[in-house]
């Protein structure tokens, strides 16, 4: 609460450091009337001096409320009793720190309360005050610094506007390359981990093994004793899912593209298309629920009143959904490729006789086929990263199978079901859904690339 009162606070003193560096402009160009002598838009000294008053009290306010925990809890433990740590392993001097900040904050805590203990409280107290305080006089005292500096920088001639942009240039380039190395951040770590998998368990193994069994056997003479990680079934189930998905999400999301751009009165395509889209609104776990209670037990007693053998929980019900899902996508991109082509295609075409049928068959679908493929292969990069549905309605099952009416699991269903619960992160189970990321994200960065070069490519020739 401290910390957003003093944000408000600071906020207050750059705009009172805007409002004082734009009339110290005004008043050095000689007043109102003589605003033409200054070198920029007053505006811009205001911004100069807010900027100046701001910006590093904002960073250094940011550093601190990083790092001021961590050196309340260094300070802490370097001050406490040396029976209270005697003895005590890492895990138990954690144990014991968190008891001490949940003492001092007034929360439960996992054994009794000492004096010892209370006394610890009290000084880890003493110590976040006095960092609370500090943290308030040294931002306050660098925002007054840095107005102050720009008050005695501004004068008519200097360039604000100039210095303005550079500033505001420098901040969104530091908030791209954050984006650019968090991305960075994220790939080197999967890539490290997997590295790590791939020294216990031979990459061969791995992408052509058949057998996924990654626990931890109780006996020495059973197959999960070291482990079995052959992906395939993951990989086989994870393309099985999709490819049924895609079976129904293109050809109904690419026939309702086709209606609302070329046959939908204008009326009806400003009622369909949003009621269309609300399915893409619909939080996954909901469609999870509408697979697994009411699409697989229809198809499970559908394949019984046929003499078929179908699971529980199969990869059909998941994939129908899942389809069903991705309709939006595939329609909404597929419509908007459609209305991208030239009208005047159209018109040569019904100039040469042919019917609305024929233009679109032979005209309008070929001219927007790229940009409809570079869309399907969207698409199927969602399909393939889905997660919440394949869960609750085709299973867990590792089954290295064909047969659609089988249980199949996927390469996300994996690296969910890995990484739940406490895990050692120095055993191959664990660090195996870092090799399963590592290759799902190779395989959907893949597939879009060649969609984005693909649209990309289509827009070159069109606009």
């Amino acid at each position: 609460m401290q910390d957003w009162i003093l944000l408000l606070v600071l906020l207050a003193v750059m705009t009172a450091a805007y409002h004082l560096g734009r009339r110290r402009a005004v008043t050095g160009a000689g007043g109102p009337s003589q605003v033409h002598r200054l070198h920029s838009l007053p505006a811009y000294y205001g911004l100069y001096a807010a900027l100046w008053a701001g910006l590093p009290a904002l960073l250094l306010l940011a550093l601190w409320i990083g790092l001021q925990d961590q050196l309340v809890l260094m300070l802490l433990q370097a001050q406490l009793p040396q029976e209270m740590t005697a003895g005590l392993s890492e895990g138990r001097l954690g144990l014991l720190v968190n008891d001490i900040r949940n003492l001092a904050s007034g929360a439960m805590l996992s054994t009794e309360i000492t004096p010892e203990l209370q006394a610890a409280a009290d000084q880890y107290a003493r110590l976040d005050q006095l960092g609370q305080w500090s943290m308030w006089t040294a931002v306050l005292a660098l925002a007054l610094t840095g107005g102050w500096v720009a008050w005695g920088r501004t004068h008519p001639r200097l360039k604000a506007r100039n210095q303005v942009e550079t500033m505001v240039m420098a901040i969104m380039v530091i908030f791209s390359s954050i984006a650019i190395l968090t991305t960075l951040g994220i790939v080197l770590s999967v890539l490290f981990e997997s590295l790590r998998f791939f020294s216990m368990v031979s990459p061969l193994e791995f992408f052509l093994g058949t057998l996924w069994s990654p626990q931890t056997a109780l006996r020495a003479d059973q197959v999960g004793a070291s482990g079995a990680f052959g992906a395939v079934p993951l990989f086989t189930g994870t393309l099985m899912v999709s490819a049924i998905a895609m079976l129904v999400a293109v050809p109904i999301g690419l026939l309702s593209a086709i209606y609302l751009s070329e046959y939908a009165p204008r009326r009806l395509r400003a009622v369909a298309k949003p009621v269309l889209e609300v399915l893409a609104g619909i939080p996954t776990v909901v469609y999870g629920f509408f697979a697994a209670l009411t699409v697989a037990p229809f198809i499970r007693e559908l394949g019984q009143s046929l003499g078929l053998d179908v699971a529980s929980e199969s990869a059909l019900a998941a994939g129908l959904v899942m389809g069903v899902m991705i309709i939006p996508f595939v329609s909404s991109l597929s419509e908007d490729v459609i209305n991208a082509v030239p009208q005047s295609l159209r018109d040569g075409s019904y100039a040469l006789g042919a019917t609305e049928s024929e233009t679109i068959k032979r005209v309008i679908i070929p001219a927007a086929l790229p940009g409809i493929v570079g869309g399907v292969l969207l698409a199927v990069s969602r399909a393939i990263g889905e997660t919440m549905i394949v869960v609750m309605a085709a299973g867990l099952a590792a089954n290295l199978t064909a047969n659609p009416l089988d249980s199949v699991t996927t390469v996300t269903v994996q690296i969910v079901t890995l990484l739940t619960g406490d895990q050692e992160f120095d055993s191959a189970k664990t660090l195996a859904a870092f090799a399963l990321g590592l290759t799902l994200f190779a395989v959907t960065l893949v597939l879009n690339v060649v969609a984005l070069h693909i649209v990309r490519k289509y827009r070159e020739q069109y606009d």
